[in-house]
């Protein structure tokens, strides 16, 4: 069985390895390709933040619609076909409100299917380790997720246009909907995968770990700075070159890749130190990335990539032993809206901050990634006593 829950995991990843590489692919040249059709800074920022809200806040309805009618694939599959296309018809887009409304269908379909989608993974985690199931996950999706850019970068360098890029996103698109269909086909219920049931969930809710687990990660996702307000810094400051920015992003890209693989595969044996050591690391980013020169820049973007890796393969895997199979789907989705909103708040309030001193944003960034610390712990120990 545990042979057939990591040929699941496997499957699941070149999923998400080929869907990061379509929508990741899209994401840099989102915003001026918005700009060339006339949109506004006003517009473009807008739309990027209607977007990512949507992305998560959704999350809580589809989780929890998922579980109340157990038809998980079918919200995968929705969910897939809505994030997929919804990227390649950006070269159809003729006019700004049109591709806008592109921007925000693609981070709803990601809403749609996520929580089904980290819920059946849970349940292959059940038999070779929630760490390594997600672990194993998230370093396939960094790895799409640095491809697509590269596949973008590369159609622009051969004097194609955006509508030429989003064009040939197509391509994996299409790929991904194929593995999702694959992926049915030969696992069709991965829900009996489940080893055993937790019983830490209780009757009517979720256990007080599963709360304090949320609170770690709203504190996490509000501390941790979004890329675009680090490359504005780098393109204000002159720390690092225009040219050099997508190549610091890829740089974390790959570390996020690389420290999911190996923060995944040592939670299941060394446990909560395994999630204190990431989350520390990752909350230094900071003061490396806006009060230092080049040097420091790439250190902080190294750290940045651990800190993403760490909250994509160890939160969801750390909530999977807290919560009944049958009702995770709600929890992850509950967790994801509560941790996009705290995003969202965390990320203008950084905007706010640096208009007024860098150093406050670097002070608020680790003070709230740092707090998140002890909840970790607490919730632990109370997982541990029931």
């Amino acid at each position: 069985m545990a042979r057939v829950a990591l040929r699941f995991v496997l499957v699941i990843g070149v999923v998400q390895l080929f869907a990061d590489a379509t929508y990741e692919g899209a994401r840099g040249i989102v915003g001026p390709f918005l700009g060339s059709l006339g949109a506004s800074a006003a517009v473009v920022g807008f739309t990027a933040g209607l977007g990512e809200l949507m992305g998560y806040a959704f999350r809580s309805v589809t989780g929890y619609l998922a579980d109340k009618t157990h038809q998980y694939w079918a919200f995968i599959f929705a969910g897939y076909l809505i994030n997929m296309l919804a990227v390649p018809a950006l070269a159809l887009a003729g006019n700004w409100p049109l591709a806008a409304a592109l921007v925000v269908a693609e981070r709803t379909g990601r809403a749609i299917r996520k929580p089904s989608t980290d819920a059946m993974l849970s349940h292959a985690g059940s038999r070779i380790g929630h760490g390594w199931a997600f672990g194993l996950n998230e370093f396939l999706d960094q790895t799409g997720a640095t491809i697509g850019p590269l596949i973008v970068a590369l159609v622009l360098y051969l004097h194609g246009g955006y509508h030429q890029a989003f064009a040939v996103l197509l391509i994996p698109a299409l790929l991904c909907l194929t593995m999702v269909a694959v992926a049915r086909i030969f696992h069709p219920r991965p829900d009996e995968l489940e080893e055993r049931a937790p019983v830490i969930l209780k009757a009517k809710g979720f256990s007080k770990s599963y709360w304090l687990y949320a609170v770690a990660g709203m504190l996490i996702a509000a501390g941790f700075a979004d890329f675009s307000l680090v490359a504005f810094h780098f393109q204000k400051t002159g720390t690092v070159a225009q040219s050099l920015v997508p190549v610091f992003y890829s740089i974390a890209m790959v570390t996020g890749a690389v420290a999911a693989l190996i923060f995944g595969r040592l939670l299941d044996t060394i446990g909560l130190p395994v999630i204190l050591v990431a989350f520390l690391l990752g909350a230094m980013f900071a003061p490396c990335v806006f009060l230092g020169g080049f040097a420091w820049a790439l250190a902080g973007m190294i750290l940045w990539g651990i800190g993403m890796g760490a909250q994509d393969s160890l939160l969801k895997a750390t909530l999977s032993r807290v919560v009944g199979r049958d009702k995770r789907s709600t929890a992850f989705g509950i967790f994801d809206t509560a941790f996009g909103i705290a995003w969202f708040a965390g990320s203008a309030a950084m905007g706010l901050l640096y208009e007024e001193s860098i150093l406050a944003v670097v002070i608020f960034s680790v003070a709230l990634q740092i707090a998140a610390l002890p909840f970790f712990v607490l919730a632990r120990r109370l997982a541990q006593s029931i």
